[in-house]
């Protein structure tokens, strides 16, 4: 089985600061060296599949510039083949304000073109053996979603600090299976909206320290963070590691139970190490750690 993931590369810049929100005098020091990672969740996602032996591939679109050559480089490096069409706005950025205690502030620049699409050909016909797509909420991933569903791939998204109501999501939200969100802003009665309104047959809701929920038709199981093991260092790709991890366990079968330990698991892993490709878990040390609680 080949996992698709579309959309979500980019370039993050790490500035570690002292404290969040970051108040003061018209310039400060930063805690340790600004640098460029990259990242970005579609780039996360990809990383913990392959961490986890899962073959996976990815298409997006990457700017004719220096991040975008940085990003293509890195995939090569990484050995996960990139099917990129030219980003006519240029390659993502993000600056990431990371405070001590693992928190972070990022802000995105998505360099979104209004009423661009990404060429047929770049997703039609699907890649062999893709059997489950990843769509991440970049604007044209949203007109991929037909496709794929036409394509009979089962499709997760993450919408990440969604609260419910704007409608940028909504697409995302009712077109996907599994449908990953941060809790952080969501709104009472969200979850149970995508449910009844769209395809998806999970919602799992991340709480970070907090833990996980799983929302079904039939309930709600939560799961309790992962002991981390370690300092927590960056929450960067954190979410990301949790939804690879979750994918991974429900793509081959597993109990919703096993799905939750699994992205718990992982997402704790990633908290520990810095942002990266090895900030995923290896499928022998995710058996390791599940074993042993």
């Amino acid at each position: 089985m080949v996992f698709l993931v579309v959309g979500g590369t980019g370039i993050d810049t790490v500035v570690p600061v002292a404290d969040l929100p970051v108040l003061g005098a018209d310039s400060a020091r930063p805690r340790g060296p600004i640098e460029d990672h990259v990242s970005h969740t579609g780039t996360c996602v990809a990383l913990g599949l392959r961490a986890l032996d899962a073959p996976v591939r990815v298409i997006d679109t990457v700017g004719d510039d220096e991040p975008g050559r940085r990003v293509t480089g890195a995939f090569q490096e990484w050995g996960i083949p990139l099917h990129a069409a030219p980003a006519p706005g240029g390659t993502r950025r993000a600056v990431n304000l990371m405070s001590p205690d693992g928190r972070r502030l990022s802000l995105y620049d998505g360099r979104d073109v209004p009423g661009y699409r990404l060429p047929s050909s770049y997703y039609s016909p699907l890649p062999d053996g893709v059997r489950h797509a990843h769509v991440t909420i970049v604007d044209w991933a949203r007109h991929v979603l037909p496709s794929l569903r036409a394509a009979g791939v089962t499709v997760s998204t993450d919408l990440h600090d969604w609260d419910g109501e704007n409608p940028y999501h909504r697409d995302f939200a009712l077109g996907a299976d599994v449908v990953f969100i941060s809790g952080v802003q969501l709104g009472a009665g969200a979850a149970e909206w995508i449910l009844a309104e769209g395809v998806a047959s999970r919602v799992v809701v991340t709480h970070g320290a907090g833990g996980a929920d799983l929302i079904t038709r039939d309930g709600t199981t939560h799961r309790d963070a992962a002991d981390p093991g370690a300092p927590v260092v960056d929450t960067n790709g954190a979410g990301d590691a949790f939804a690879a991890a979750f994918l991974a366990a429900w793509t081959a079968g597993k109990s919703d139970g096993e799905c939750l330990e699994a992205g718990t698991i992982a997402g704790a892993y990633a908290c520990t190490r810095t942002v990266g490709a090895g900030a995923f878990i290896t499928a022998s040390e995710l058996l390791r750690r599940g074993s042993s609680e």
